[in-house]
């Protein structure tokens, strides 16, 4: 009895994971705009739970850091409609970076870098690529949780906004500079093989 190859996740388009990735936040914040916080928390976890159903009707799957992003807005969004106090949103973020961060790292002493699971399909690099890619992903995740932090409770007027953009565009600027690194040690395919 032969077994048959495993079908190929199918992959949604850059732009379109870019604006399923975007678009909630860019619904907190007008919301936040033009309504207030509650509203605004109301609206983010609508059009969260929207692009995670569209995005799983699309590729029939979801990935792990989707579904634990969800489950914590669904929580936390939850306790901050439900007992309208604003603490537990603003934490919300704290908790995923600190998560993802502790993921990475335990990964990584346990000798198995989770990062490589996460952007195996995107990125193929060598077993030491991956660990430092890992150690500074999990570094970065712990230092986005901080200035979370410090934001949320010493500048409570510039949490949204830092949340939206100034999180956002650190982590794109952070993962653009992750590129020298994941260039050097990408797996070097072999040309003869792929004749």
């Amino acid at each position: 009895m032969t077994q048959s190859a495993p079908k190929e996740r199918k992959k949604l388009s850059p732009i379109l994971r870019l604006s399923f990735d975007m678009g909630p936040l860019l619904v907190f914040f007008i919301g936040y705009s033009f309504g207030d916080f509650f509203i605004a928390t109301a609206a983010f976890m609508v059009s969260l739970f929207a692009t995670l159903a569209a995005s799983f009707l699309l590729t029939r799957h979801l990935p792990i850091m989707s579904i634990v992003s969800g489950i914590i807005v669904a929580v936390f969004g939850g306790l901050t409609l439900f007992l309208h106090d604003e603490t537990f949103f603003r934490m919300k973020p704290t908790i995923i970076y600190a998560l993802f961060g502790s993921l990475l790292l335990g990964g990584l002493l346990l000798g198995k870098p989770l990062l490589a699971a996460v952007l195996g399909e995107a990125v193929d690099l060598t077993e030491d690529g991956w660990k430092i890619l890992s150690l500074r992903w999990g570094l970065f995740f712990f230092a986005l949780a901080g200035m979370n932090e410090i934001v949320r409770l010493w500048f409570p007027d510039y949490w949204v906004p830092f949340k939206v953009f100034g999180a956002t565009l650190l982590t794109i600027g952070f993962a653009m500079s992750q590129t020298p690194l994941m260039l050097k040690y990408e797996q070097k395919k072999n040309p003869e093989k792929a004749e």
